[in-house]
């Protein structure tokens, strides 16, 4: 595999946006409370589609996922890419000057993202009622464990816990051995996204319908049971509890993950009606092909464990580079299991954009992930990477006319 592959050019800087076309959120202003992943990462969004998104971060010490995972010069990788295109603005929550500023700011914002357990803010009096009395076009996404409602709103949730009471935990693993997590905070970033569909949506109604804003509440565990497709269907009529299945898709064959000669493993998807004959001619197996058990995937379903085996039996005899030429000539869904380095060289990650490079502060290289979706015609993009602490304080709080002796007193007292 190659060092250096092709990649998605920049020259922005981490803290001064580079030229950019008109992105399709220029003009709405969000101001981002709380911390870590769920609520910075639907703001994040939002900024890579130009919206001017404010992270309020406490002073000193800034948001705790500065410092998750690999740094760099002290600073979280991690954080110079979920951050990117936000402005960083330090203020203290507890600080009843520091609430004011924060009502200020929302004032005429259009969209406020947080995440704390819920009466947080409130106590803070920086709740929905609070918030929503200064700006009554306010939309206020509020993410949180449990919701903001129910008899376990106040419990403490992360995406760990959310994952397990969505449904997904149990039924991820294998069956002999206890459920596993998937190998990111899954439960976050769905919340998230829910998140930024409901701002949208929230968005669009205020646009054509009028009226006051609103909030949006959403909470991890049904973010992730949200996603659950018919476990609950399938229980409620037949009792069915769904089980951990492994590499395979319960119900649904054949889908599963196969060895190879060389120790590769591919994925293989032959589930569709034809796809499963192409497959089962290309591996040599054509009685299969035409037996009328398996012309449909409920046949097919019935008999999972033999046509696993059938796939299993061939892809064992072959490296994995033969097995992916044979079954893309046959036209049928395979690939490989990707790591880091293997997305990184791919040149169908650098055709699409999807591996951009940047510039630190001091000059060291950096690669992120490319923005998703793209749009053809107002694409987002990415201006400067996540920005150094307070970077942004001075400018933004001009505009609500905090400046000079005033900026140095309330830094004296530790408010900003």
């Amino acid at each position: 595999m190659t060092s250096e592959p092709p990649m998605s050019e920049s020259t922005a800087s981490p803290q001064r946006p580079a030229t950019a076309p008109v992105r399709p959120l220029a003009g709405i202003k969000v101001v981002e409370l709380g911390a870590l992943i769920a609520g910075p990462y639907a703001a994040a969004i939002l900024a890579q589609f130009g919206a001017e998104v404010i992270k309020i971060e406490p002073p000193g010490t800034g948001d705790a996922l500065r410092t998750w995972r690999k740094l760099h010069a002290g600073t979280s990788l991690w954080w110079r890419s979920q951050s990117r295109n936000k402005k960083s603005v330090t203020v203290n929550l507890k600080s009843p000057r520091g609430q004011e500023i924060v009502r200020e700011l929302v004032r005429d914002a259009d969209i406020v993202i947080e995440n704390f357990r819920p009466g947080a803010l409130e106590a803070w009096k920086l709740g929905w009622d609070d918030l929503s009395a200064v700006n009554p076009a306010l939309i206020m996404v509020r993410i949180s464990g449990y919701g903001q409602s129910g008899p376990y709103k106040d419990r403490p949730g992360f995406a760990a816990i959310a994952e397990s009471m969505g449904g997904l935990r149990y039924v991820t693993g294998y069956p002999d051995r206890p459920p596993v997590r998937a190998g990111v905070s899954i439960g976050d970033t769905l919340a998230g996204l829910y998140g930024v569909i409901g701002a949208l949506l929230a968005m669009h109604h205020l646009k054509v319908n009028g009226g006051r804003g609103q909030f949006i509440d959403v909470a991890l565990y049904e973010a992730v049971f949200g996603v659950m497709e018919s476990l609950i269907p399938e229980f409620a009529a037949f009792g069915h509890v769904r089980e951990r299945s492994g590499a395979s898709l319960p119900g649904i064959a054949p889908s599963s993950t196969y060895p190879c000669r060389d120790g590769g493993y591919v994925i293989v998807a032959g589930n569709g009606d034809s796809i499963f004959k192409r497959l089962m001619h290309a591996i040599g197996r054509p009685d299969l092909a035409e037996d009328p058990r398996f012309a449909r995937n409920d046949g097919r379903a019935r008999e999972s464990d033999l046509l696993d085996a059938a796939i299993a039996a061939w892809t064992s005899q072959h490296d994995l580079a033969h097995v992916l030429r044979v079954l893309d000539a046959a036209d049928v869904p395979t690939g490989p299991i990707y790591t880091a380095a293997d997305i990184y060289a791919d040149p169908h990650y650098a055709a699409r954009g999807m591996i951009e490079r940047h510039t630190q502060a001091d000059g060291t290289p950096i690669a992120i992930p490319g923005v998703v979706p793209k749009l053809s015609a107002t694409p987002g993009g990415t201006a400067w990477l996540g920005p150094d602490l307070g970077a942004h304080t001075e400018e933004v709080l001009a505009t609500i006319g905090i400046t000079g002796d005033e900026l140095t007193r309330l830094r004296r007292d530790a408010v900003v």
